[in-house]
């Protein structure tokens, strides 16, 4: 039985702050030595790249994000969204944005399947001023160290066939 592929997918835009915690940890995890199975990938704000690369068929896909939700900054979530909510969602990402979840519609609308999506998420501090801001913040830099490991772990069980249920924030 083969074992499942596995896409890693940062996204964010690194002039927005914190918003830019999806980029940095896919390009520090580029840099480790992950299975074969496993292809990261800093999207970045590119949501058509995205969607074309969901397109290839892979059996797992983690999504990594800045992911307000109210808890304190540099608090992890790793959720596994329900992925019918996709059906009702139409509009086309934007050009220089990222929403994931309208590049998870737009991906499906053009025949893409999902065996199993996670995101794994960081609570930003700031999403940077008007004018921009490159550099991420004090708690959301620690936090990436702890994401490095929790993907890793991730992928692991996911090659070892085990189940992960969603993770409650860290």
């Amino acid at each position: 039985m083969a074992r499942p592929r596995i896409l890693i997918a940062g996204v964010g835009n690194i002039f927005l702050g914190d918003d830019g915690f999806g980029s940095e940890v896919a390009q520090r995890l580029a840099r480790r030595a992950l299975p074969d199975e496993a292809r990261v990938i800093d999207f970045g704000v590119r949501g058509f790249d995205l969607a074309y690369a969901l397109l290839e068929g892979y059996d797992v896909t983690i999504l990594i994000d800045a992911m307000p939700r109210g808890g304190a900054p540099g608090t992890l979530y790793t959720i596994e969204p329900d992925l019918n909510e996709l059906n009702d969602m139409a509009a086309p990402p934007e050009a220089h944005a990222l929403d994931p979840l309208r590049v998870l519609a737009l991906a499906k609308s053009m025949g893409g399947e999902f065996k199993r999506l996670l995101l794994l998420g960081c609570e930003p501090l700031t999403l940077g001023p008007e004018e921009g801001q490159m550099g991420l913040s004090e708690p959301v830099m620690a936090a990436a160290d702890e994401a490095l490991k929790m993907i890793e772990s991730l992928v692991a069980e996911i090659l070892e066939g085990r189940r992960h249920a969603a993770l409650q924030p860290s």
